[in-house]
């Protein structure tokens, strides 16, 4: 009987682990964040929709230490999409249309 409980509570432990692996890390929705504001400020053409879905579906399992680190690195990212130097808009264009396509799916 101890052999089967121990079987059981093994393979709950594993199917625990398998979901948790399967979620998103709390620095890939800061940086999902960061995503979002630049594709707001309209850098590059991408689209937000899919990016507010995520980040909808994301945030209800985040800390509220997660969350306003979220906010804060949006703000951040909306603050230097206002710069005027045509260098910083193409390093923001680039990773607008390069690592941040993974936040839209």
């Amino acid at each position: 009987m101890k052999l089967i409980a121990i079987a059981f509570a093994a393979t709950g432990m594993l199917a625990a682990a398998g979901s948790a692996a399967a979620a998103v890390s709390d620095v890939d929705f800061i940086r999902a964040n960061r995503c979002r504001a630049l594709a707001e400020a309209n850098i590059a053409e991408v689209d937000t929709a899919a990016m507010q879905s995520f980040l909808k579906t994301e945030q209800r399992s985040r800390s509220a230490y997660v969350l306003e680190r979220g906010k804060a690195e949006y703000d951040k990212a909306r603050r230097e999409a206002k710069s005027d130097s045509a260098e910083r808009k193409a390093r923001l264009a680039a990773e607008l249309t390069g690592p941040c396509q993974v936040y839209k799916s």
